[in-house]
């Protein structure tokens, strides 16, 4: 026996075939080729009620970043760091490296110093603007 159903599906109304066998027994699965039906025609299905999203751990950040804090250009995860504590640096060198969507982003110095402080590690998750290492 074959019956015709209307099914909806975030909004979309569907006509769908099912066949039910008359001795019980199951039957191969088939394809199901949905076919859309004017939404008018069946009422809308209520929306689920709405969850809170759960709490999650603040970024860490030691507030606004003073005038040697090196801040993070975006959200990812640190891949390399290429400084130590006490290392003197140059406008431009190459200080860290994050990743995130798989595609690395290279951190240059953005002054001339000595890194006074990192404050990540390869690993860490980072988010924008949390503050990398600082340069005294």
């Amino acid at each position: 026996m074959i019956k015709k159903l209307r099914v909806t599906v975030d909004g979309i109304t569907y006509e769908v075939a099912v066949e039910i066998p008359d001795d019980g027994a199951s039957l191969p699965p088939s394809t199901p080729t949905p076919t859309a039906v004017a939404p008018a025609s069946v009422p809308a299905a209520t929306p689920p009620p709405a969850v809170a999203p759960t709490p999650t751990a603040a970024p860490v950040s030691a507030g606004p970043a003073g005038p040697g804090d090196v801040p993070s250009p975006l959200a990812g995860r640190v891949t390399a760091v290429m400084v130590t504590p006490g290392q003197a640096v140059k406008e431009g060198d190459h200080l860290l490296t994050l990743e995130a969507m798989k595609m690395n982003t290279f951190v240059f110095a953005p002054k001339s110093g000595n890194v006074a402080e990192v404050k990540t590690a390869v690993g860490d998750a980072v988010e924008e603007h949390q503050i990398l290492l600082r340069i005294e």
